[in-house]
């Protein structure tokens, strides 16, 4: 099957898959967008899994305050390279993840991990943190969070 130059634009738009990724999707999804989509994402869980036992010496810390004032939180998210944690995916993800554990307060990472995203419920925390992983190519990890109540 052709797969029209347009649909591999659209689909690295909007997964930031490489090139030849969105071809090999579209190409096995018979130019089907939605599934090409699922094709890539499941492809990044798999690199995630393979990435996951490089050791992590980089990363950021991140912050997030409640829009009332009464409740903040502060989270170590680590990645392999200061290139990476640079990048706007690691800053995005490292905001995303603050902010969910503001409204879902979780006691540890473990528990973090298995939650279901606030913005998306269709993923876990985990899934989210591959997909990324899948991305950008390095591990990443949260190392810790605390969350401050007045």
């Amino acid at each position: 099957m052709k797969i029209d130059v347009e649909a591999i634009k659209k689909l690295r738009e909007a997964t930031g898959a490489g090139v030849a990724d969105c071809r090999m999707a579209l190409e096995q999804s018979k130019g089907d967008a939605k599934k090409a989509t699922e094709i890539l994402r499941k492809k990044g869980i798999e690199k995630a899994d393979k990435k996951s036992d490089r050791q992590v010496k980089a990363g950021m810390v991140f912050t997030y305050a409640h829009h009332t004032g009464r409740v903040g939180v502060i989270l170590a998210l680590a990645c392999e390279t200061d290139f990476v944690a640079k990048t706007d995916d690691f800053q995005n993800l490292g905001r995303e993840l603050a902010l969910h554990v503001c409204a879902s307060t979780p006691s540890n990472v473990e528990e973090l991990l298995k939650q279901e995203y606030v913005r998306d419920p269709s993923k876990t925390i985990e899934n989210l943190i591959k997909e990324v992983i899948g991305k950008l190519g390095e591990n990443i990890q949260v190392l810790e969070f605390k969350v401050v109540k007045v």
